[in-house]
This record gives C-alpha cells, structure tokens and sequence, in this order.
C-alpha cells in the first residue's frame, strides 16, 4: 500500500515522472551510496522525496534540482526538519554542474531519472565529470545494462564507449515496477558510475574520437573499413592494430583511443 503523501500529486507523463516509494529499495540505494555528514550530494528530480528523506538527515545539508514546481513545496515541508535543502528549480538538461560545485570538493550526484531524458543527462554529466565524484542513478534497466556491457556482447554500443571512457560502470541492483508509482512498464537497475581521475587511456582530440565511435557504431554491422570510410583508412586501422575487418563491437574502449591516436 502506498503512503498517503503519495495520493498528494498526479505524476505527470511529460515529466516521466514515476515515484519511488519502495522502502526496500530506498535503503538499498542509501546503503549504496554511503553518503558521510557534509559530502556535497545533488539529487536529481527529487518529486515527493522518498529518497530525499532517507539522505538528507545523513549529510545535514544537501542540493535537487527539480523541474516540476508544484511538487517543491511539498518537497520542503516533508524534509523542513530533517536538515538544510537548496531546491534548484530547473531543467536538469540545462543545469551548469561547475555553477553548483562551487567551492565543493567534488559532487555526488544521485537520482531516480526519467527514461525519456536519461541518455542526453548522462552526456552533459559526463562533460562535466571534473566536478563530480560519483553518480548513482536508477534508470531503466536496458539503458544501464548498455551502460555496463562489454565488447563481443548484444548490449556494447556507443553509450558504452564514450560512459567507459570516462567513468568505472557498475550495475548494482535490479528494481521492479511495483517499487514506483505508478509502476513503469519495464525493469530497472541501479548504477554506479564513478568518473576516472586519471583516464586509463586518452584520446589526443576528442572530437575525433566522438565521430569514430558515433559512426562506427551507426554502421555497426559493417566492417571498420566500411563504416569509417572517409575517416579512418584501412592503412591507419592497421597502423593502430585493429583489423580493417573487425566490427564495432569487438572493439574495446582501449581500441578506440588507438584509433584516434594513429591519426594524429
């Protein structure tokens, strides 16, 4: 049965809004977290406040960005007591993370993220991942098992790829649907994904790498030599130790970076 503070706000489907109200899951999430008194947490999207209430006591002051006004002054009388919270009402696609690690150590960064904004959310973390220390997300569970996968598996893509780059990818706990409301019509997973401080490998021009994995990947039933024609030549894959006849998803982050690398 669901508490009554759930019956308080239709969610709103432009929002993708689903309410996390599973207490289960709450402490396992907080459990994974691990938040410590007066770490810089961001909560991302925090409706009604189910996770916010179990964090915020942890860490005594802490920041959301949250989209949807109406459900904010509901957000601020159920955590009024239980510490300090800044509410950035905003569009988290726009949100300038740097503005909001001011003076911080470096962010973590927590929440429950709608599906439809999910993968366009990560890519702007992931330009930003110099501020931040950790993010541990529940997404839908498609998108966190392409966020894990390995090479050589149905998952590996472009996602994987570029997230890898930047960040230690760790699928934690699967969710079920009836641990929202209203229950979503898939499965979803908690991730952890914890930004690099020292890349294992760098590319020497990023943009170029983006481009070889973006077309790599949109032709990805097609040999290297086909896809990245007019990018990359059969002579420059050798050159890096990739054959012109492997596929995309046989190829590691590491192969990628090496790719780049040849051409510069």
């Amino acid at each position: 049965m669901l508490p009554q503070d759930f019956c308080w706000h239709q969610p709103r489907k432009r929002f993708g809004q689903h309410f996390l109200h599973d207490k289960n899951i709450i402490h396992r999430l907080v459990a994974a977290i691990n938040p410590q008194p007066h770490q810089p947490l961001v909560e991302i999207g925090p409706g009604l406040g189910a996770l916010t209430i179990a964090l915020l006591p942890l860490v005594k002051k802490m920041q959301a960005v949250e989209l949807d006004r109406d459900v904010i002054p509901q957000l601020q009388a159920r955590c009024q007591d239980l510490g300090e919270l800044i509410i950035h009402q905003q569009d988290v696609l726009t949100t300038d993370w740097q503005q909001l690690a001011q003076g911080l150590p470096g962010l973590r960064v927590v929440g429950n993220l709608p599906y439809n904004i999910s993968t366009p959310l990560i890519f702007r973390l992931l330009a930003q991942c110099d501020v931040i220390t950790d993010m541990h997300f529940m997404l839908q569970k498609e998108v966190v098992d392409r966020l894990t996968a390995a090479p050589n598996t149905h998952d590996y893509g472009r996602l994987s790829v570029m997230v890898q780059y930047y960040c230690y990818a760790e699928r934690l706990f699967l969710v079920p649907p009836g641990a929202f409301s209203p229950p979503p019509k898939v499965d979803s997973a908690v991730v952890r994904l914890t930004p690099y401080r020292k890349r294992p490998y760098e590319v020497a021009d990023f943009v170029l790498f983006r481009d070889i994995v973006r077309e790599a990947f949109n032709k990805r039933r097609k040999t290297l030599a086909n896809s990245l024609k007019g990018l990359v030549s059969a002579e420059q894959l050798i050159a890096a130790g990739i054959s012109p006849q492997a596929r995309a998803e046989t190829l590691s982050v590491k192969d990628f970076v090496a790719i780049t690398n040849a051409l510069r």
